[in-house]
């Protein structure tokens, strides 16, 4: 402790202790000269800054010039001659950002004599290694990173003419890639809602990193994507809204009553870090560049940091990536990189195809692989382009879709590139799952009908369960993955204990899909979605279980290290029936029939029974690629009896696409047709991660002959008025946009809830009840402009609502651009039906579903038109 400047002053051998009157001796003498003083003047010159705010500032940097002076003088040796010694009124050049920051105009030094010896100045350490002293909490501005145009299209940008220069001011870093370079593409996604813009400005930025600091490149991609490890492996922040609350403060020197004000002005955790950190001006501590490992690496610690003393461990982390954002713009994306929203639309699609295109043009320093040229690419035409785009964007996605793991699929992509080989490398794997397959939405019995006609399809019980994927190897490991691809096994250990005795002879490892219902297991009665809810999500001991569950099997995806993917699905499901053990009431198939579109009252009278055994409906499934040449001569496509053949019906001659069984009908589309061509071909393979026609979901939901219901998402709320006053009522409610990620409010909902569901949603959204579930102010990403609701929800839950009519709206801006150019869409009447516990927030539905809603009511209103007026013409 000898060494502090308070312990140094002590010992200072006599000389006079330096007080506040010294310190701002000069700013009182300056005061106190003439107006017309010549000095004074040149003193005051080009100051424009508020001078109350950096005179203390600038006079607290001469006076550690001067004393560094003295400092430096006192320890010249002693075999210098004695005499006076030269010194300067004004301090030596400061750094020409340090002179913009704070507009001082360097001034000319004026020597004078000083007596002999020199004092020692007490705070000489300041300034030096190891010691404390005022730094610029926003460091010098990174010119190199911020001056490079990733907006450019990939075909005209070259990485290495600025990757020699950054690696230059990498070196200090250890060569790694600073988090300006992700901050500067952030911001510049954040800036367009073009996503050709938004995918290049990604391709080039990924590019850099590549041919740059190849290590970085995983780590960039999981801060791009917002997440640190996939889904299936437990490694969440655990962060809440005071941890980020408390680091501000400690940071910018905020108090309470500042913080709530920004908070209360912006919303938004990041644009309140961009603030506080652009109005702070000194730091005690420089920030250290941050990079993109140790960003990366520090999210990881936090995650990492359990049990005792982990509270204090991540407040630090938190604290230390705040302290060492440099600038306003890192210190806005670290705190939203923080809180999980960091709202750049860099969406798994997005960033799957800006990987694919990066890889075609940059590989990194000793990789062998094969990339495109840049400016034989530039010669092409956009459809030639998107033909050499399309291919490695397939790849790249498939793989992802069968191996959801950046951390398998990015270090593959350095070393071998976006080849066929790919698929072998990054493929479907025990133990790791897959994405599932997902249905089309149809409105009714009808549309199902009209897109399967001249198909051999089975039509199976929608269930009102939870999805599961069963995986079991040769060892008699199981694993059990939600549709969101969590981990249950822990959930359901019967399910797990079961494994065994449904395995039949032969069968060694498996994936297998499945429903997971609550039954009443003495009847074999299907109980409703909120039964099983009701089951603990975490260790569950399986002598504790108190929801009986059955497994209603319906595919079959691998077996005994074999991938069935590409297999029709009547094979598929034959292997899954025949090698595996049923067990009534625990183990099952799916009930089903099988059927083509001329068995329109079979269906129907399937459909009815599926209702009333309390099922959402049924799906049909495609069995067989190729469509039954019989059933199309004798059908028309809606269905009908095709009645004789006209001369003015033509032969379909289409090419077929290369890849397509040789014996395959001709495709019903290609690419390019315009609308109002022939479908695409239907196949009966599993397609991981996509929506196809190939099934095809018919629900009481989405029957025309019922009410409509669409999911949205709860964003904000009023205060209740007369017997509701304690209470939210009414609702906002929103639709996802899948183009900008962001959420736009469809209408306000104050129908279909009970008191006990009042009373629960108040105490959930209770702003004063710290669970962070509510926000402080409107987010930016939440597009709504007809009201100040009383409290902003933080976007968590999915309602299912029925509504009356979809209407154009003045007001709402949800899908505005669909259907017409000035005016969004909102619901008439909307009535809340019940939480979507089994849906996240992505799952939501779109701008586009509401938009194909009303343009589907104006069909049917138009249909219903012409009948009216044909009956009135007949009577």
């Amino acid at each position: 402790m000898s060494g502090t400047p308070s312990k140094r002053r002590k010992k200072n051998d006599g000389q006079p202790a330096r007080g506040l009157d010294f310190f701002f001796g000069k700013q009182a003498q300056a005061k106190q000269q003439p107006k017309d003083d010549p000095k004074l003047e040149a003193d005051t010159k080009n100051e424009d800054l508020d001078h109350d705010v950096l005179s203390d500032e600038a006079l607290a940097r001469k006076l550690q010039a001067e004393w560094d002076e003295q400092d430096r003088a006192s320890q010249a040796p002693a075999s210098s001659p004695p005499g006076p010694v030269a010194t300067t009124e004004a301090a030596p050049a400061l750094p020409e950002h340090i002179k913009q920051e704070s507009n001082i105009k360097e001034e000319t030094p004026t020597p004078v004599l000083a007596p002999t010896p020199v004092a020692v100045n007490p705070f000489a350490g300041l300034g030096k290694k190891n010691t404390l002293s005022l730094q610029s909490a926003t460091a010098d501005d990174d010119t190199t990173t911020y001056d490079i145009p990733f907006d450019q299209s990939p075909l005209a940008f070259d990485p290495q003419k600025y990757i020699p220069d950054l690696k230059k001011q990498w070196v200090a870093d250890g060569g790694n890639a600073t988090y300006a370079l992700l901050t500067h593409c952030f911001v510049m996604v954040n800036s367009t809602a073009s996503r050709i813009k938004i995918v290049d400005t990604l391709v080039n930025t990924l590019r850099v990193i590549i041919e740059g600091d190849p290590q970085s490149l995983l780590p960039a991609v999981w801060l791009a994507t917002n997440s640190i490890s996939p889904p299936y492996i437990d490694m969440e922040l655990g962060l809440g809204g005071s941890a980020i609350s408390k680091a501000l403060k400690k940071v910018c020197g905020l108090d309470n009553a500042g913080l709530k004000k920004l908070s209360d002005k912006y919303g938004d955790a990041g644009d309140v870090a961009f603030e506080a950190k652009k109005r702070q001006s000194l730091t005690l501590r420089k920030p250290k560049p941050l990079t993109i490992k140790a960003v990366f690496d520090s999210l990881v610690k936090i995650s990492m940091a359990k049990g005792h003393g982990s509270v204090e461990t991540k407040q630090r982390l938190v604290e230390r990536l705040v302290q060492d954002s440099r600038g306003a713009e890192e210190s806005r994306y670290v705190v939203r990189t923080l809180v999980q929203h960091l709202r750049i639309g860099a969406v798994k699609t997005t960033m799957l195809i800006a990987l694919s295109r990066a890889f075609l043009l940059s590989k990194p320093p000793g990789a062998e692989f094969a990339t495109r040229d840049r400016h034989e690419l530039a010669k092409l035409s956009k459809q030639q382009l998107v033909e050499v785009w399309a291919p490695a964007e397939e790849i790249v996605k498939a793989c992802f879709a069968r191996r959801p793991n950046y951390n398998d699929l990015v270090p593959t992509l350095l070393e071998i590139g976006v080849t066929e080989e790919l698929l072998l490398r990054c493929g479907l794997a025990m133990h790791i799952p897959l994405r599932p397959m997902l249905g089309g939405i149809t409105r009714d019995l009808g549309e199902m009908l009209t897109k399967l006609t001249g198909r051999e399809f089975t039509c199976e019980y929608k269930y009102d369960g939870q999805r599961a994927q069963v995986h079991c190897d040769a060892s008699g490991k199981v694993t059990i993955f939600s549709r969101h691809l969590e981990v249950m096994t822990d959930k359901y250990p019967d399910l797990v204990a079961l494994v065994p005795k449904i395995r039949g002879e032969g069968v060694q490892s498996f994936i297998l899909e499945g429903e997971v219902v609550a039954v009443d297991r003495d009847t074999g009665d299907l109980l409703p979605f909120q039964v099983l809810s009701n089951r603990a999500r975490k260790d569950v001991d399986i002598s504790t279980v108190k929801v009986d569950v059955c497994l209603f099997s319906f595919d079959l995806m691998y077996l005994n290290g074999e991938g069935l993917m590409d297999r029709p699905f009547r094979e598929r499901r034959s292997l899954l029936r025949s090698l595996f053990v049923e067990l009534p009431h625990h183990f099952t198939w799916v009930k089903s029939i099988d059927a083509t579109s001329a068995d329109i009252e079979v269906i129907s009278d399937f459909y009815k029974q599926a209702l009333s055994d309390k099922c959402e409906g049924f799906m049909a499934k495609v069995l067989d690629n190729l469509p039954n040449p019989d059933l199309l001569d004798a059908m028309n496509e809606d269905g009908t009896p095709k009645p004789p053949p006209t001369p003015s019906k033509r032969k379909r001659s289409t090419k077929p696409k290369p890849g397509d069984p040789p014996s395959s009908p001709p495709p019903e589309s290609e690419p390019g047709v315009k609308k109002g061509g022939r479908r695409k071909a239907l196949l009966a393979t599993y397609e991981p991660d996509k929506r196809l026609d190939s099934w095809l979901k018919v629900k009481k939901d989405y029957d025309s002959s019922a009410s409509d219901t669409i999911d949205l998402i709860p964003v904000a709320a009023w205060h209740g008025t007369g017997r509701k006053c304690n209470w939210w009522s009414p609702i906002l409610l929103a639709c996802r946009n899948p183009e900008t990620g962001g959420l736009e409010a469809v209408t306000k909902c104050m129908a279909g809830f009970s008191d006990a569901f009042y009373k629960a949603n108040r105490a959930k959204y209770d702003p004063d009840a710290g669970k962070n579930n509510t926000l402080s102010g409107q987010p930016p990403y939440v597009e709504y402009s007809g009201g100040h609701p009383a409290v902003w929800f933080n976007p968590q839950e999915v309602w299912e609502c029925a509504f009356a009519d979809v209407t154009l709206s003045p007001t709402y801006t949800a899908a505005i651009g669909l259907v017409s150019e000035s005016r969004g869409l909102s619901l008439r009447f909307p009535r809340f039906l019940k939480v979507r516990e089994d849906k996240s927030i992505d799952e939501a539905s779109t701008s586009d579903f509401l938009a194909e809603l009303y343009r589907k009511q104006e069909a049917r209103g138009a249909k219903e038109k012409k009948e009216a007026d044909i009956d009135e013409e007949e009577m």
